[in-house]
């Protein structure tokens, strides 16, 4: 299979990244389901996507007529065999917790056609601890979009032992087509190549800020106008939710059984106090 053969595509789990992924999807000009269980879920994405797109049209980005086009190839379904009944590719974007995702890997397996290839967007989880849910493990991969999808151009694609070289070559087209830039990882590692280099700056950013050395706003400042980065540890963490930071570490903990790998302490009671960033309206910073 060619990304050129791709007619549609399933993605599964219509939060953030889901309903981005599924949006520049639409906007490539693929058939899109957005498939939740959740139909309050599935409201919400579509009046965000909506805010999005008109937004775009507001600035010059796109046309009304492109939006409209986008809006017609996007479907929003709660049931997942009605979503993936005709689908050539899949893109999973559910909680990072594996014993949810194995679940859902074995459902997709089911429903979506033989020839369909399997992709998960985890930012942590490698496919090989999903792969063997399914039938077919050489159409598992990694396709790991960047929040927010809508306008962060790298794609991770990460291939597990048994992925195929066409799946790895599919998915690295198909992220080409949707106007991503895609890199390809041979081996798999968890946290892939951009998040981890990204953990050790946050690590030890937190680090500074559990010290004392200095304010999170500071650390921030430091970041923004010393290293030139377009948004500082906390505000990224707050931007993509500490829930997502706090999982991710909890999933690389269990896997490596080194403390270190731990969510940090301040982190971990941010996360248990519910405070998880922009979208509960307060993290490290408050949003009204």
């Amino acid at each position: 299979m060619t990304a050129r053969e791709i007619q549609k595509i399933g993605v599964i789990g219509s939060g953030a990244m889901g309903s981005q992924i599924a949006m520049v999807a639409a906007l490539a000009g693929y058939r899109v389901a957005l498939q939740d269980v959740v139909p309050e879920s599935l409201e919400k994405a579509k009046t965000t996507l909506q805010g999005h797109m008109d937004n775009r049209v507001k600035k010059g980005r796109l046309t009304k007529e492109q939006v409209d086009a986008a809006f017609s190839n996007l479907s929003f379904e709660q049931d997942l065999e009605a979503a993936l009944a005709d689908a050539d590719f899949v893109i999973e974007a559910v909680v990072e917790k594996l014993d949810v995702k194995r679940d859902v890997f074995a459902a997709l397996d089911r429903v979506a056609p033989a020839h369909a290839i399997l992709a998960t967007n985890s930012s942590t989880i490698v496919s090989s601890k999903v792969a063997d849910a399914t039938q077919r493990p050489d159409k598992v991969c990694n396709m790991h979009f960047f929040n927010p999808a809508l306008v962060m151009q790298l794609v991770e694609v990460v291939r597990n032992e048994s992925t195929s070289q066409d799946t790895v070559d599919t998915a690295v087209e198909l992220a080409r087509k949707m106007g991503k830039v895609p890199i390809t990882l041979q081996k798999e590692i968890s946290g892939f190549v951009a998040n981890r280099i990204l953990a050790a700056l946050m690590d030890e950013a937190v680090n500074l800020y559990e010290q004392g050395i200095a304010s999170f706003e500071d650390i921030d400042v430091a970041v923004t106008k010393g290293l030139n980065h377009p948004i500082g540890p906390f505000a990224l963490m707050d931007l993509t939710g500490i829930d997502v930071n706090y999982l991710v570490r909890m999933q690389r903990y269990q896997e490596s059984g080194d403390e270190k790998d731990k969510p940090k302490a301040s982190v971990a009671k941010k996360y248990e106090q519910g405070e998880l960033g922009r979208k509960t309206g307060k993290g490290w910073y408050s949003y009204e």
